[in-house]
């Protein structure tokens, strides 16, 4: 049988592509067997990140103070955010955290929360000083109602929302209750004050015209 030059070409191309494709498949089985797959991997890693995060935790929260910390962080953010229609961004600047107790931190979070009535009331002139006080004690309580469940469903889903850590959380709740109460009460009652300083000084001005 006569193979002409053309078909001899032909026949060399075909015998070299296969040559090509056996070393291709060859040298993937050759890196298969060296690297076998394993198919744990991705849990292992998946496991591993998760024991990362934990650690993490467990280090931020180790001491039993320092879930306080982190409900006066997501207190006073979630207060800051109720805050943010009136007084516009950032009205709360993160508080140092120095006294890390349940009194601490509470006296924190009532203090720099309370604070801001004076410029709520300013952007509500419109409003009574009753009505005033009854609608930013609404949305204080609000943001810090926010924030304690932030941090509750936190440590919760950290499994150490118990012992002295619950106490404690629940020592700050009630003592923050407390002092919104106490601030509510002390503005209320100088509300009438105010209102009678400002009556007798229109009636003096309008005796003091009237001997004019």
């Amino acid at each position: 049988m006569t193979m002409t030059t053309s078909g001899i070409a032909n026949s060399q191309a075909l015998s070299l592509t296969l040559q090509s494709s056996d070393s291709t498949q060859a040298g993937a089985s050759l890196l298969a067997a060296k690297t076998p797959v394993n198919p744990s991997i991705s849990t292992a890693r998946s496991q591993l990140n998760a024991e990362i995060v934990q650690a993490s935790y467990d280090t931020a929260i180790g001491a039993a103070n320092q879930p306080l910390a982190l409900l006066l962080k997501t207190a006073l953010t979630s207060i800051n955010e109720a805050l943010k229609p009136t007084l516009g961004d950032n009205a709360i600047q993160n508080a140092a955290s120095e006294d890390n107790t349940p009194q601490g931190t509470a006296d924190r979070i009532v203090s720099i929360s309370t604070g801001f009535f004076a410029a709520y009331k300013n952007q509500h002139p419109d409003l009574s000083s009753a009505d005033a006080l009854q609608n930013f004690m609404a949305t204080i309580s609000s943001g810090f109602e926010t924030g304690y469940k932030e941090a509750s469903d936190l440590l919760q889903g950290l499994g150490v929302l118990n012992g002295t850590v619950a106490s404690n959380i629940g020592k700050t709740y009630d003592l923050v209750q407390q002092g919104y109460a106490a601030f509510e009460s002390a503005q209320s009652a100088a509300a009438p004050v105010a209102a009678s300083d400002g009556a007798a000084g229109s009636a003096n001005a309008t005796a003091v015209s009237g001997s004019a």
